[in-house]
């Protein structure tokens, strides 16, 4: 895909990309310069961890939006074709 910048420094991601990286408005990017390449990729989210009963979680250290179905599913699927599994 090709994109360009505008005037004022603004690139636009285009919707199949950000669809398929999970990237919705108001998302955190780290943007870097490497190797002659720019990199953009979602930040990683901050958690802190949380015992629940003798368990040890990983919980958002901030409020975040609940996940999407779709999200979810996309996800599940990536995770079962990356293992070899069928779609169910």
């Amino acid at each position: 895909m090709i994109t360009t910048i505008d005037a004022a420094g603004r690139l636009v991601i285009p919707s199949e990309v950000r669809r398929e990286a999970s990237i919705e408005p108001g998302t955190p990017l780290d943007v870097r310069w490497r190797d002659g390449v720019i990199e953009i990729e979602p930040r990683p989210l901050e958690v802190k961890l949380e015992r629940k009963g003798r368990l040890l979680v990983a919980a958002p250290a901030a409020r975040v939006p609940r996940l999407r179905t779709a999200t979810v599913e996309r996800t599940r699927h990536q995770v079962a074709r990356s293992r070899g599994a069928r779609k169910p």
